[in-house]
């Protein structure tokens, strides 16, 4: 038995992108034309430029892995709760019917005010789960949310512009986003396991978008249009982002969200820091405004309507 195959990273397959002229108000339409080819190919894109301090990222990885190696007590006392916050333990999720449950753990958090109080506003939504485990946990996931939330509102600007759209069109109702962000911790995963169990399987992801710091280990696959899988591998200084459903439903399909997988071939252990950015959940995912009237396109539904229909398929905790 053995892991399942991907080809070798190709440099051209995903774009490289500098974010930092649309950060920093510099040529901000270079950089939106850019995101808007990368988003109507593949729909992956590593970007640079984005901004967020190492240290900022060092102490939300240093935090992630005190939890995951903590006692499973401390680890029960979150369980993942019916808002999606908390611990994800192992085989909680499963991304296609008939598919081997996923290998990897997760602890799940979202935005929160400065009083450290959520909304009540949606299924998907709820208070925050903060381990004892480790005591700083908190502040290393809310400044890592933060920071990563801001570089989705510069990608959303620059999408925005590369259709040739008003730079605030995606964000008119962001101020207090469904999104969600997850440490996933993956376990090194045994060969004699087979090619058809993953860290995590074969999907696209269920939001708008979704910006990944991953560390050294690699193990992402992106399947190409062609069906097949090659290697997404970290590259130093990068996040990588990558366009989902929600966003290629609001663009009804010019924005292409990829199928992609993990497998954890390297003997060790894996962490990725993941933001799915998904606006307040009452926002109207409406393709017209934005690309027009196209043959096909699916029609207008709320961003927290969908992510619940989305939920119900993929996580065993809610399915009873």
């Amino acid at each position: 038995m053995a892991y399942a195959a991907a080809k070798t990273f190709e440099a051209d397959l995903i774009p490289v992108v500098d974010i930092s002229p649309l950060r920093e108000g510099g040529d901000a339409h270079a950089v939106a034309a850019a995101l808007h080819k990368a988003s109507t190919g593949l729909g992956f894109i590593y970007i640079t430029g984005h901004g967020i301090a190492d240290a900022t990222i060092d102490a939300a990885r240093d935090a992630a892995y005190a939890f995951f190696r903590a006692d499973g007590a401390d680890k029960e006392a979150v369980r993942i709760s019916n808002s999606h916050r908390g611990w994800l333990s192992a085989g909680g999720a499963r991304m296609a019917d008939g598919a081997q449950p996923d290998l990897k753990e997760s602890f799940i958090f979202g935005y929160q005010n400065e009083a450290g109080d959520t909304p009540d506003d949606h299924v998907l939504r709820g208070a925050n789960q903060w381990p004892a485990v480790p005591p700083q946990m908190e502040a290393a996931s809310m400044a890592y949310f933060e920071a990563a939330s801001t570089v989705a509102h510069h990608l959303m600007r620059g999408f925005a512009l590369g259709l040739g759209l008003a730079e605030d069109t995606f964000l008119k109702t962001s101020d207090k986003p469904l999104s969600r962000a997850s440490y996933v911790y993956y376990p090194a995963q045994p060969a004699d396991a087979g090619e058809g169990q993953f860290g995590v399987g074969p999907h696209t992801d269920f939001g708008v978008l979704t910006v990944l710091c991953q560390d050294n280990v690699g193990g992402l696959q992106v399947q190409t249009v062609d069906g097949e899988w090659v290697h997404a591998p970290p590259i130093p200084g990068t996040l990588i982002v990558n366009v989902a459903d929600l966003l290629s439903r609001w663009t009804a399909g010019a924005y292409v969200s990829t199928p992609h997988r993990v497998v954890n071939a390297s003997g060790g252990e894996r962490l990725s820091l993941v933001l799915a950015y998904d606006p307040n959940p009452a926002t109207l995912i409406d393709p017209g405004p934005i690309v027009g009237d196209v043959p096909g396109a699916e029609p207008p539904i709320t961003c927290g309507d969908y992510l619940v229909w989305r939920f119900e398929r993929a996580f065993a905790y809610r399915k009873g």
